[in-house]
Parts: structure tokens; sequence; C-alpha cells
């Protein structure tokens, strides 16, 4: 990676200036310079634990049926489409 870096890899198309990165995404997916997928991992599970905390705060308010749909519906389904790719 740093190779890379040291390198002019900029390409000229007309006007414009497209320039190397280290991380894409694409579909949703984080792809990183090195295919780890450390950056996207850390992203989805970022955002299943945001969510599981705000879900917390709707235990007084909500029954285990209407928070287990939840849990459902914002946390399971990123994981499971995670897992499809």
């Amino acid at each position: 990676m740093d190779r890379l870096q040291a390198m002019d890899t900029t390409i000229h198309l007309g006007q414009a200036d497209i320039k190397p990165t280290d991380c894409v995404r694409d579909l949703g997916v984080l792809l990183d310079s090195s295919l780890s997928m450390r950056q996207h991992i850390s992203k989805v599970t970022s955002t299943c634990f945001f969510h599981l905390r705000r879900l917390r705060k709707l235990s007084r308010i909500l029954d285990i049926d209407d928070r287990k749909g939840l849990v459902c519906a914002l946390v399971l389904t990123r994981v499971d489409y995670q897992g499809r790719i």
C-alpha cells in the first residue's frame, strides 16, 4: 500500500483527475485496498450496536414480540445481507 502512495497513480480523464483511494463502497460493501473487509465489518458492527442501544431505550414501552421484530428489521437484516455477499 505504501508503494502505491509513493507513485503517481492519478488517472487524467478529460477535465477530471481520478485519484486512488484506500476504500470504496460498492453495492453497500466497503472494499479496502487489501481486501481484508476490516472497515466494512467495523461499520456493520457499529451500526448494529447503535440500533441495539436505541432499542434498549424502548424496552419499557414495547413488549418482547415487538422488540424481536425490530431487532430482526434493524439488526439481523444487516448481518444477514452482509453474510450473503
